[in-house]
């Protein structure tokens, strides 16, 4: 079948859902009444609209069964319709709480001809975006080859994409739908802005619960899901012991893509967490591995007392000491060797001394461990670390987001949650809330980071302004700021140890607003901080928020992000732009009141940043001068 006979026949099949929906629809609508999720009765198709507008046209719904036929003709026995308004409180994360409020339904199902076989769908609409998920009740297994679900965009509008990638570390480009390769996979969030410009919107997981990732894969004019798969296994791509509860797909929805940054969606649609969370504590860290050699610093005690020196001093409450503390760790911390131990240390090392030492200077260890060290002796390696007094862990190199995977990220979570343990994920997929559920899982990786720019390419200032608006709409990410080796774009150059950083040092402070993390790094070398302009932000600037509030901005160009911690306000100001730019802040968000502003912005040079303060009002509006890959921050203190 030649390229325009496929592509007529996945617009075939688009257009048999279009049919169906048709026939006649169940809506669920937004507390708002903007948002509108519609789904078929014979459960076939559903289409997406915002304010009158369709943003998802009908597309397909669905499930591919294995080893026994898929569902036949449904027909539609029952819908329960639901409404909830609460408030969630929130531990470390971007607000200290989340309205859940949206009205829901559950479709119940049974197939035409075998009245055994039912298929229930749930379905929510929030102000800010809509979700659906496919459930069967019982004990029975159920095998999956894959979902029939589809998103067909109205209007094959521009998007934010990114070529799907096991660990997820990809840049972001600007493509419609159509342009996109049907040979590649693509990675969510897929984030659009439908051709009116009315509305933003990003495609979506969440709450993966037991069950597997997605890819997207373009078909016509739309996307499918395809389940990721377990390595080495043909079929099914999903099996479960007993019963199907699918994760979530969603569609957030705002006027403009930075709408999106504030929002709690994918969180609210995860399992609230059990038991009390009062003991996770976010801050920064200091860390070794991102100024030193590729394969990790040599164990060396005075070493790692140095940078706890530096942490203590900084008032930063973690240091994370990362690849080659471990017996018998290797060069290539990439490859777990059977002949590493990571319960025990390397020689020369007294890891209970050394956490003894760290917490009379009040700072905490977080160790670094590769998940196939851990995924086989967890409980062994987890009671090893709390027995030590580590207060966190930092596990890598999944690479994987298959039901496996899935599963070993909510056996570490809860086990590391049962033992006080902070824990951080690389090599991991993108977020989907379990944080939500686990408030100590308080970061994770799943981005093309700060980490690039000392291997084989360099962090652009264009992607650095991609992932507020994309990869950070999912959750937390562990992107590794704090680079004080700040150069031009121009003058870049890749170098593994004491790397550069192609944006200025007012970007780079500008990162700790904007780019949510709860577990943030502070990547440089201590030396590199010694009298640096800038630092004293670094020093001052929280990881965990009241409040978070997009102010303006365009992806991949710009932004102005505001963050409330108790009266102060934290803004961040970046810029892509090659040249110099001005940034005119109105400060309406702020409550009546006098506050002061301390302003940190480009200087001379993209090592030095000026500073200076004034007082002003909700009335004013601030001038924040940025240099070309430039950035500027203000903290608001009310008088």
């Amino acid at each position: 079948m030649n390229i325009r006979m496929l592509t007529l026949a996945v617009l075939a099949a688009f257009s048999g859902a279009a049919s169906a929906a048709s026939a006649g629809q169940v809506a669920v609508t937004s507390p708002n009444g903007r948002a509108v999720i519609k789904i078929a009765r014979d459960g076939g198709s559903y289409v997406v609209t915002r304010g009158g507008e369709t943003v998802i046209a009908a597309s397909p719904l669905g499930l591919e069964f294995d080893g026994q036929p898929d569902l036949g003709a449904l027909v539609l026995e029952k819908v329960t319709k639901t409404s909830v308004d609460r408030a969630i409180p929130l531990v470390a994360t971007k607000a200290s709480s989340a309205r859940d409020h949206y009205r829901a339904a559950t479709l119940q199902f049974r197939d035409r001809t075998d009245a055994t076989r039912r298929l229930l769908v749930d379905v929510r609409a929030y102000d800010d975006g809509v979700a659906f998920r496919y459930r069967i009740d019982g004990g029975a297994p159920v095998r999956l080859r894959g979902e029939k679900t589809g998103f067909m965009p109205a209007g094959d509008p521009d998007c934010l994409i990114s070529v799907f990638d096991g660990a997820h570390e990809v840049p972001f480009a600007r493509r419609k739908i159509t342009q996109l390769d049907d040979k590649k996979g693509y990675d969510v969030p897929v984030v659009c802005t439908t051709p009116s410009g009315r509305t933003a919107y990003a495609i979506t997981q969440a709450d993966l619960g037991g069950y597997t990732g997605v890819s997207l894969w373009r078909d016509g004019a739309g996307l499918r899901v395809q389940l990721s798969p377990v390595p080495g296994r043909a079929a099914p791509v999903y099996a479960s012991q007993g019963g199907l509860q699918t994760a979530w797909r969603v569609v957030m929805l705002g006027n403009r893509p930075g709408d999106l940054i504030a929002s709690n969606l994918v969180g609210n649609l995860n399992p609230a967490p059990q038991g009390d969370f009062s003991w996770v504590k976010p801050g920064k860290a200091a860390w070794d591995w991102w100024s030193g050699p590729l394969m990790g610093m040599k164990p060396d005690m005075a070493a790692y007392r140095r940078f706890i020196d530096f942490a203590a001093a900084s008032g930063f409450p973690y240091y994370l000491i990362d690849a080659g503390w471990s017996k018998g760790a290797n060069a290539d911390a990439w490859v777990a060797l059977p002949t590493t131990d990571i319960t025990r240390t390397a020689d020369g090392i007294d890891m209970p001394e050394l956490v003894s030492y760290a917490a009379s200077k009040g700072v905490g260890l977080i160790l670094w461990a590769h998940w196939d060290h851990v995924r086989e002796r967890m409980d062994e390696v987890l009671d090893t670390y709390a027995r030590w007094g580590i207060k966190g862990v930092k596990i890598d190199f999944m690479s994987r987001d298959d039901q496996d995977v899935v599963e070993f990220y909510e056996r570490v979570a809860r086990a590391t949650a049962q033992r006080h343990l902070l824990l951080d994920l690389h090599g991991a997929y993108v977020p989907a809330g379990l944080q939500r559920t686990y408030p100590n899982f308080i970061t994770q990786e799943g981005v093309l980071g700060a980490e690039w720019d000392k291997m084989k390419t360099f962090v652009t200032p264009e992607h650095n302004l991609m992932l507020p608006y994309t990869r950070m709409l999912a959750g937390p990410l562990d992107y590794t700021p704090g680079g004080f080796r700040n150069v031009t774009p121009a003058a870049f150059q890749v170098r593994a140890e004491l790397p550069f950083v192609p944006n200025t040092r007012g970007q780079e402070l500008a990162k700790y607003v904007v780019y949510d993390s709860p577990l943030q790094m502070v990547s440089d070398d201590p030396d590199a901080y010694r009298d640096a302009e800038g630092f004293d932000f670094i020093r001052k600037v929280p990881t965990a928020w009241d409040e978070t509030r997009f102010l303006s901005g365009e992806p991949g160009k710009d932004i102005v992000l505001a963050r409330r911690l108790g009266t102060t306000w934290y803004v961040g100001a970046m810029s892509a732009d090659e040249g110099a730019t001005t940034k005119r802040v109105p400060l309406d968000f702020l409550p009546a009141g006098r506050y002061k502003a301390t302003i940190w912005e480009d200087g001379a040079t993209p090592n030095n940043v000026k500073l200076r303060a004034t007082d002003v009002t909700p009335r004013d509006a601030l001038a924040l001068e940025l240099a070309g890959a430039g950035g500027a921050v203000v903290i608001l203190e009310a008088r």
